[in-house]
């Protein structure tokens, strides 16, 4: 190997020790970068820069991201969750299991209107945990639904994933998020099914709400709390989706119309206050910069990776690879899902994927098809103990009683489902690509 590809290596082990000692991932990048990058073909680095920061910071798609940031945090500070578990919790109560299939439904319906995950898995936690434990539902599985339900914001359009996956795949935001579609559905399928057959095996597991409790709300009165709770966030995200996936808006302008129809959907529930708009503009500037500020940082980090001759490397290792084109790519979803246990999906996104893609774009890989299977793969990551970020945010607000062990034990099954889904559409690629294909994309 030539001495450019050592610091090709170098920079990448600088960069997981930079962030297991706790150093943050935009810095970690952009440090590492600048460092090799500058032994390796010094200024000539700096010089080439300014043009790459410009096209991320000018990117017309990327102003997308702090108009959907803006709607889902706007619909999540409006007690929209509270409210969508109430009502669908009824629907389903009477079912045995009926309270695991309402989490689930809530986390695509939350996923879909806010994508936003640790919200998301708080909000379930506290409000569904205690009652499933007080139910008798056994603390693993009733975690692990509860995990697994708040990360399906991460594949389900509209998604901060499917959108930095589409620039880096260089595919329309439209196209994933029509790609994106039935694999997200079919996973929330997948989960379904499994709470289904674990309750009809073991009904005492899963117990359905006493009939008493149902019936404080009356049949009439739930029909006008699901037109009025469920049907506007859905129409809603219906709309946008809708506009995008049809042709009729571009991301950008779709995001915009989310955003204010969130600011109308929460002004008409009568709790729209300067406090409220003032605390989802501060959350939706800190999320829209730490985003940006790794884009830019990662622009640093393939620049010197690529002059270093990086490229060549990552080559060179697919070659070893048994099996050929599937051969290399179940060993790229096998090292992303391992980086998963260290490290968050973005990081894995923009330095992992681009190391790997000029190989799949010279195979002639569908890129639609590989960047579902990556947006699956990437959802386990927010999964995958020690450092899975759903963990760590329900054990912040789960009772005393439920400890560590028990949520990572609870999110082992739904790994194992999250694989399954990851299997079908690796084996049937038309899950992910005829949606997109059936519109024209």
């Amino acid at each position: 190997m030539s001495p450019n590809e050592w610091l090709a290596i170098g920079m990448i082990v600088a960069f997981f020790v930079f962030l297991l000692v706790g150093i943050p991932v935009g810095i970690s990048i952009a440090a590492t970068a600048f460092f090799f990058g500058y032994i390796g073909f010094g200024p000539m680095l700096f010089n080439l820069l300014p043009s790459r920061i410009y096209g991320v910071v000018t990117n017309y798609t990327f102003m997308a991201i702090p108009l959907f940031v803006f709607m889902g945090v706007m619909l999540e500070k409006s007690k929209l969750a509270e409210e969508l578990i109430d009502v669908i919790g009824h629907l389903f109560g009477g079912l045995s299991g009926g309270m695991g299939v309402a989490i689930i439904l809530v986390g695509v319906l939350l996923g879909a209107a806010t994508g936003i995950v640790g919200a998301t898995i708080v909000t379930l936690g506290l409000l569904t945990l205690p009652t499933l434990l007080r139910r008798g539902y056994p603390k693993t599985l009733a975690t692990g639904m509860i995990c697994a339900s708040g990360t399906l914001g991460q594949i389900i359009p509209p998604s901060l994933v499917l959108i930095l996956l589409a620039e880096i795949l260089g595919e329309s935001v439209g196209t994933m998020f029509a790609a994106a579609m039935v694999p997200g559905l079919t996973l929330a399928a997948v989960y379904i099914i499994a709470i289904l057959v674990i309750a009809k095996m073991y009904p005492h597991l899963m117990p359905p709400i006493p009939a008493e409790e149902r019936a404080s709300m009356e049949r009439r009165q739930l029909v006008r709390k699901v037109l009025t709770v469920v049907g506007p966030p859905v129409g809603l995200v219906f709309a946008v989706l809708g506009s995008i996936i049809g042709g009729i808006a571009a991301p950008t302008e779709a995001a915009a119309m989310g955003a204010l129809g969130a600011l109308l959907f929460v002004a008409c529930s009568g709790r729209l206050t300067f406090a409220l708009l003032k605390e989802v503009a501060k959350a939706t500037l800190v999320i829209s910069a730490m985003v940006f500020f790794i884009l830019i940082s990662a622009q640093v980090f393939g620049l010197a990776f690529r002059g270093l001759g990086g490229e060549h490397l990552v080559a060179r290792m697919f070659d070893w690879v048994p099996g050929g084109e599937l051969g290399a790519m179940l060993f790229m979803l096998l090292l992303m899902f391992v980086l998963g246990f260290f490290l968050e999906w973005i990081e894995i996104s923009y330095i992992a994927l681009p190391l790997f893609l000029p190989f799949f774009v010279q195979m002639g890989v569908d890129m639609v098809w590989l960047g579902i299977l990556v947006g699956l793969v990437l959802q386990t990551s927010f999964l995958t103990p020690p450092f899975g970020w759903s963990l760590f945010f329900l054990k912040g607000v789960a009772p005393k009683e439920v400890s560590t062990l028990d949520i990572y034990k609870g999110a082992l099954p739904f790994i194992g489902l999250q694989f399954i889904a990851v299997a079908l559409v690796f084996i049937f690629p038309s899950i992910a690509t005829w949606l997109p294909n059936a519109i024209g994309w």
